[in-house]
């Protein structure tokens, strides 16, 4: 199966700039990638780019077009947003602090340590080296904390850690007069730096400093422009602008100059040399919280700020007037941002993983998301596989739209982490197993948790299944090695299966019988018949520890992972083993910084801790401890695709070499804790309990995340598969509609051939060979070229071969077509026709009817909305009309 990443969930945001584009699409790191949230559509997709590392900085230009993203180790990407591909790539030699484009999108100014470089922006043109570096301030004492450019592209406010503000002209002048204006008295970092415009003449006439310690100071501009004092008098045949007072942003286009279009007059740029006092200076009186990110509206004079203490305020410039003082959450703010019209505000808070979009005047949440907090540990999707739950370590439980990738419910009722999770038949009702030592059902439509499963004495639940009738329910212990049932219906413990000798963490009903399979460090895989309680029917020994056990869909295999990187394969019926795939070369992943052997030499998690099989049972994915996630071949028991999960250096295991540079004599360098305490990331740091990592017993790797997948499972369509892994939960899925892979390819069977049979209307003709050429526009094209009347008889005609294929063809039609009659005609005279070759097949036809179902299901669903909406406002319009009629 060709699988192509297409979506992240379960981390909507992990630090770094959050920029909005086009006024509804939310543009936000998470991790080493990007994601694209539609406000509109309530969709979020995920880019297919990796940066090298965590990213740090995002840069959009103004038309939402292209797109600049800086991660950790400082290499850049130039990103081309709706073809969703990497242009160029730069390397910049000092950590980027800011970033952003120019109001007319040709330059980006970048705050690269203590300097302000500025660069041309690329193009879509193939150059040599589209990065031209134009200008270079070096004026800065400390690093850059922020930029801000002038309406008319020519001035650059500069925010500094030296307690300073400076003003450049960017463009190259001829009288050589270029130095900055410094905005002096901040007591702290400068965060945010703004222009102000005057209404109706849309004049540069104010500026605004917001700093760390809670303060904004508002600077005026006089106009006068310094006395040189003789030392650099103005170049010759300047002209005399002493009267003019501002700045007009609408300057005329000026005439082409060749190879220096950026050099001007000296007399045309005179803001930073005129003089600027201070007007006011104010104070957000949010003590001793410090003042985080913020951001200002040019057109309508809003300034909002976010503080450490999860403040945000809104307030109207340049009165200082106080419109919004709310809290959001306890965590400090990292990203505060406008949207283009001003009405939208979009706050981020990395440690929770929470991104908000806000509108401020009807005080209504736009957007309201937020990721797990810790791993996530198990996921399950829904029978129709629209729904993905996900349970992870901070006690929660969450249910996502796949099409969407939204979370729209979460469950926090449990007190421990989760470990296993279980859909039921009916796709209304989720299981959750946790080690707070409770099992719960949880109602999907009323979004509550409906049954609790418990145990006469505590115990560490972790793993959960439930039978194909959804009245057993079955959980494995951790510390007691037992398996309890119980009843679904009336919540009572019906049995406790005892036998295993260690912790019980693979469990699963067979999909045709009432047999349970559990697997334990025990080194057994048994085999339990519930509702006999007869115990345990039969036992399959292995020689190592057994991680888990999974049920073909068939019911006719069984498969289980060991602790020396194998995979077995059994006959649950003849009790026989099968096949066997030695898998540790192919699970082994890169080198922790802590490992004192290289990856080829260490033995430590060359193991699978979780498989999945296929809907139609002919492969099987597995992943562990590794970057990799391995897919197999069953019944040839070779190694068919390996997919990397990530290429983040920012986590541990992603390299297979180190590098001796970085190793110290005081361990790793990346794990040696230089931050300087006096600063508020140092501080932020220690206070997050990062003290105790060197004590025995405390959390592995210095807390330096660890790349490993804890969970898969494939969708019950097969068209895509979900893992939950360190970063997040990443979805796979098939696209077919860009791969050519004809099924009966012949030298007549051409795109101009079945034109030709359209257009003599040979309307069976054109089907087969389209289907035969398996080209999606050209099947749909024959399908919809066929007369109501003419469906029964093209139905039964249709070779059996290529029934698979036009039923792929109705699932895709469903879910964006308008004719949903016509489609389900010929989907009726499909099952007419083909009824019982499709039972006698329906194991390899078992993905593609399961997609079929997923898209009748959810036009239905909406259909049904629809249509009970309309029925209550009809039958109210009715009753008004009957009163009006009967009223005096």
């Amino acid at each position: 199966m060709n699988y192509r990443f297409q979506n992240l969930l379960g981390a909507p945001y992990r630090g770094g700039d959050a920029v909005i584009t086009k006024n509804t699409h939310l543009i936000s790191p998470v991790g080493n990638r990007i994601s694209d949230t539609d406000l509109l559509k309530s969709q979020t997709v995920t880019l297919p780019i990796q940066c090298s590392s965590n990213i740090s900085r995002l840069a959009a230009s103004p038309d939402g077009t292209f797109l600049l993203a800086v991660d950790e180790n400082r290499r850049c990407l130039f990103i081309n947003l709706p073809r969703r591909a990497v242009l160029h790539r730069i390397t910049f030699k000092h950590p980027v602090n800011a970033l952003e484009f120019s109001p007319d999108g040709k330059f980006i100014a970048v705050g690269a340590g203590k300097l302000v470089q500025i660069w041309r922006s690329p193009g879509f043109r193939k150059e040599f080296f589209p990065f031209e570096l134009v200008r270079t301030f070096a004026d800065c004492d400390d690093k850059v904390t922020s930029l801000k450019w002038s309406p008319d592209s020519m001035y650059l406010l500069v925010g500094s850690k030296d307690l300073t503000a400076r003003l450049f002209c960017v463009r190259k002048l001829k009288g050589g007069y270029n130095k900055p204006f410094l905005f002096l008295g901040h007591r702290d970092s400068v965060i945010g730096c703004f222009f102000g415009v005057e209404k109706g003449t849309n004049r540069v006439d104010r500026a605004y400093t917001v700093t760390r310690d809670s303060y904004i100071f508002s600077w005026g501009y006089s106009g006068d422009v310094e006395n040189m004092g003789g030392k650099e008098p103005p170049a010759p045949g300047t002209p005399d602008r002493s009267n003019e007072r501002t700045l007009d942003v609408n300057v005329k286009k000026r005439k082409e100059l060749g190879d220096n279009e950026d050099e001007v007059e000296d007399g045309e740029c005179f803001l930073h040399r005129g003089k600027w006092k201070l007007l006011s200076k104010d104070s957000f009186m949010q003590a001793p919280a410090r003042l985080t990110s913020c951001d200002y509206h040019c057109g309508l004079d809003l300034l909002v700020v976010g503080f450490s203490n999860g403040v945000f305020g809104l307030y109207q410039m340049p009165d200082f007037v106080c419109i919004h003082l709310l809290s959001i959450s306890k965590e400090k703010i990292t990203s505060a941002v406008f949207n283009g019209l001003g009405n939208w505000l979009t706050f981020g808070c990395a440690k929770l993983g929470q991104l908000l979009v806000w509108e401020w005047k009807s005080e209504s949440y736009i957007l309201k998301q937020q990721g797990h907090y810790f791993d996530v540990n198990c996921l399950a999707y829904s029978p129709d596989s629209q729904l993905l739950a996900t349970g992870a370590d901070d006690n929660k439980v969450k249910v996502w739209t796949v099409s969407s990738g939204f979370c729209f419910v979460t469950f926090s009722e449990h007190t421990n982490a989760i470990t296993a999770l279980h859909f039921m038949a009916n796709n209304h009702c989720l299981l959750s197993a946790s080690l707070d030592g409770t099992v719960r059902a949880w109602d999907l439509f009323r979004y509550r948790n409906f049954r609790t499963f418990t145990t006469p004495s505590s115990r560490q639940f972790v793993s959960l299944t439930a039978d194909q009738s959804s009245e057993v329910i079955c959980a494995g212990t951790l510390d007691s090695f037992e398996i309890f049932v119980w009843s679904m219906k009336t919540g009572r413990l019906l049995d406790i299966l005892s036998g295993h000798e260690g912790p019980v963490h693979g469990l699963m009903f067979s999909p045709t019988s009432a047999i349970l399979a559990s697997s334990s460090w025990d080194k057994t895989v048994k085999l339990w018949d519930v509702f006999e309680a007869k115990g345990a029917v039969e036992t399959f020994p292995h020689t190592h520890d057994v991680l888990t056990v999974v049920y073909r869909p068939d019911g006719k295999q069984l498969a289980c992972s060991t602790l020396d990187g194998q995979i077995h394969f059994w006959d649950p019926i003849d009790g026989l083993l099968m096949y066997t795939i030695e898998g540790r070369r192919d699970i082994a992943g890169g080198r922790l910084a802590t490992d004192r052997r290289a990856a080829a030499n260490s033995s430590s998690g060359k193991y699978f801790t979780t498989l999945c099989y296929s809907a139609d049972g002919s492969y099987i994915l597995a992943g562990g401890s590794s970057k990799f996630i391995c897919l197999y071949d069953v019944a040839e028991q070779v190694l068919l695709r390996r997919f990397q999960i990530t290429h983040n250096l920012s986590l541990d295991g992603v390299l297979d070499f180190l590098n001796s540079k970085k190793m110290t004599d005081a361990g790793p360098l990346d794990l040696i804790d230089d931050d300087d305490t006096d600063t508020e990331e140092g501080v932020d740091k220690q206070t997050r309990g990062k003290l105790g990592y060197d004590l025995p017993g405390s959390i592995a790797n210095r807390g330096r995340p660890i790349i490993r997948t804890k969970c898969l499972r494939i969708a019950p369509t097969g068209r895509s598969f979900a893992a939950a892994t360190t970063e997040g939960v990443l979805v796979y899925s098939t696209d077919e509609t860009f791969i050519f892979d004809p099924t009966d390819l012949d030298i007549d069977v051409t795109p101009e051939a079945i034109d030709a049979a359209l257009s003599e209307g040979l309307i069976k003709r054109a089907l087969i060979l389209s289907l035969r050429l398996n080209e999606d526009t050209l099947i749909k094209k024959c399908v919809f070229a066929a007369s109501p009347a003419d469906i029964p008889a093209l139905a039964s005609s249709i070779p059996f071969r290529y029934l698979q294929r036009l039923i792929e063809a109705f699932a895709g039609l469903l879910e964006n077509c308008p004719h949903l009659e016509f489609i389900l005609r010929w989907c009726q005279e499909i099952c007419k026709s083909h009824g019982q070759s499709i039972q006698q097949n329906s194991r390899a036809l078992l993905p593609t009817l399961k997609s079929l179902q997923k898209a009748i299901t959810r036009m239905h669903q909406d259909l049904a909305d629809t249509c009970a909406s309309n029925e209550y406002m009809l039958s109210y319009l009715c009753s008004a009309g009957t009163r009006q009629k009967g009223s005096p």
